[in-house]
């Protein structure tokens, strides 16, 4: 068998990408992250295609699936959420593959923060007010790295996106905001691409509460940072005033 890792996108079953759904439609064995991905993806697969949910799946249970069919003819789909990239947990299944001799390819998916980000018809690098996206989360269960401390990350005040740290807004409104200041403008996005998508915007001295009054508690990104709410200047790509590679100045 030949494992692919493929990103299904952040909800809508129409941003899949081409290649994704072509290897999908192809897979004689999917497991798909249920609690996360869209059945509606399913219905890509083939009819005889065997199908495990991996919501109530451990790592062993995942890697037993690989192992059982690793001599047999055909492909394996492992359906991750958004772009397996960004916390897919995909490297310790990629590195027990490698250690068994198995195939496998990634193929990348449309991220979460991407989704949000056109939901809020936002830029998130704007010239002369960002020119740097964070991508990150608040230490919980899974601890990140002292010198990746919310505080720290913070001093650079460059676009921030919090994944899996809307159960700990209040945490994270008290280290964001000795840097940031309470003004900064913040979004919250649950579930974007969904049907049931909703967006909530404020300051960064709100952002407990918006969260609270909104009853959000999973499955949404919080983003800081003045590209929500700025002047900006205009790039130089399309300055007339600009010389570049492609083109001379008109002015």
């Amino acid at each position: 068998m030949n494992v692919f890792f493929v990103g299904a996108g952040p909800g809508d079953p129409e941003l899949i990408t081409i290649k994704g759904k072509n290897t999908l439609e192809k897979a004689d064995i999917v497991i798909y992250a249920g609690s996360l991905v869209s059945p509606e993806l399913l219905k890509y697969c083939s009819n005889s295609a065997i199908i495990h949910d991996s919501a109530s799946m451990n790592l062993d249970e995942v890697s037993k699936i690989y192992r059982d069919n690793r001599n047999k003819e055909g492909i394996i789909v492992r359906l991750h959420t958004g772009d397996p990239s960004v916390y897919g947990a995909i490297q310790e299944q990629m590195d027990l593959l490698a250690l068994w001799d198995i195939s496998y390819k990634v193929i990348p998916g449309v991220s979460s923060f991407q989704a949000s980000s056109a939901a809020l018809k936002q830029q998130l690098t704007l010239p002369g007010v960002s020119q740097t996206v964070i991508l990150t989360r608040i230490s919980g269960r899974t601890k990140t790295p002292p010198l990746e401390d919310l505080a720290l990350l913070a001093r650079s005040r460059a676009t921030m996106v919090l994944f899996l740290s809307v159960d700990q807004a209040r945490s994270v409104q008290e280290k964001l905001q000795p840097e940031y200041g309470g003004e900064t403008p913040v979004a919250v996005v649950y579930r974007a691409s969904w049907t049931d998508e909703k967006i909530v915007r404020g300051e960064l001295k709100n952002l407990a509460t918006l969260v609270e009054d909104a009853q959000i508690s999973r499955q949404a990104l919080i983003f800081i940072g003045d590209v929500l709410q700025s002047d900006y200047e205009k790039s130089k790509l399309y300055d007339a005033a600009f010389t570049h590679g492609y083109r001379e100045a008109s002015l």
